[in-house]
């Protein structure tokens, strides 16, 4: 079973766990967020009950934002979450280390559970700049947490051990998004990670449960987030069944969704939007944000059906789906 949810106290390690589900942002054919149906978004993923939401990933496009609209995504989302009891975590991210702590400076008044954080991304950081990066991050978020984002695209991919030194010199850090890796990965993990939320990508969740992992923020929530929500509960009554999803999930993202990404045609944000326009659960649309590619719409409907055939779940007709 999931824990209870925590909302009135910072998230500590032991409380980051399971299926939580990235906003995303609706964009319109001028460029603008939409932010009805970015408020629909929010009450359709609390709905779901999902573990938890967070904001400003990369599926979150924070990286091309104003800073006027950052504040209004972060105050919506916060607003929504605290009224129905939702935990959520902010994403302060910016390639420039300045505009994330300013940042993390406003949003420490939407009170989230934690704050999610990328290292300097313009030229890699060494390992006494990292520290110096997050000490005054944790500095200025006092008892509010830090979540480390080190994605595959990251400047600088951060090992195991790595993290683990990174943990004794900020307490303050208490969760990490990783690529994760093979059997020796989390073996490592286990020996160096240990006092951190280890979250992996989300179609390779039941392996990471299995290997001692805690959770995904998730791209098959992207899909569906009640489905995926199942998915990840399944898991704690059933990991053979989950196990088994998850090599179907696997083969769907490597057949229908990787040659999307093959050559660099399109990111991987482009394949988390369009992936919820496959799953059809809200309106959010697969539309990025000048400069970036999207996938069109109309490839849906072909990825659907073969959706449809390999994981037949999370198209099974039933409440909320």
């Amino acid at each position: 079973m999931t824990l209870k949810k925590t909302v009135d106290r910072p998230l500590e390690a032991a409380d980051i766990r399971g299926n939580w589900a990235t906003l995303m942002l609706p964009i319109n054919d001028d460029e603008r967020i939409d932010f009805t149906r970015l408020a629909d978004e929010i009450d359709t993923l609390i709905g779901f009950d999902v573990d938890g939401i967070y904001s400003n990933g990369t599926a979150g496009e924070f990286y091309n934002q104003t800073e006027t609209e950052f504040d209004q995504i972060q105050a919506l989302l916060a607003q929504k979450c605290r009224t129905a009891g939702m935990p959520f975590q902010i994403g302060v991210s910016h390639i420039s280390p300045i505009l994330s702590l300013e940042r993390l400076k406003r949003s420490l008044k939407w009170e989230p559970g934690a704050v999610q954080v990328i290292l300097p991304d313009w030229f890699p950081t060494t390992e006494a700049e990292q520290i110096a990066f997050l000490r005054k991050m944790a500095a200025v978020s006092e008892t509010v947490r830090l979540v480390l984002y080190n994605p595959p695209h990251a400047k600088v991919r951060l090992t195991p051990e790595e993290f683990g030194r990174l943990k004794e010199a900020i307490p303050q850090l208490v969760g990490v998004k990783v690529l994760g890796g093979d059997l020796n990965w989390y073996a490592q993990m286990r020996q160096h990670m240990a006092d951190l939320s280890v979250f992996v990508p989300g179609h390779f969740l039941a392996t990471g449960v299995r290997e001692g992992a805690h959770g995904a923020y998730s791209n098959v929530a992207c899909l569906h987030p009640k489905v995926a929500q199942d998915w990840y509960n399944l898991m704690q009554t059933n990991l053979e069944t989950a196990l088994e999803w998850e090599t179907r999930i696997r083969q769907f993202i490597t057949e229908c969704i990787a040659p999307f990404i093959t050559g660099n045609r399109y990111s991987n944000q482009a394949c988390d939007k369009f992936l919820a326009v496959v799953g059809g659960w809200g309106t959010v649309g697969s539309r990025l944000r000048w400069p970036y590619l999207s996938i069109p719409e109309s490839e849906a409907g072909p990825v659907r059906e073969a959706a449809k055939r390999l994981i037949p779940e999370f198209f099974t007709p039933g409440e909320n789906r």
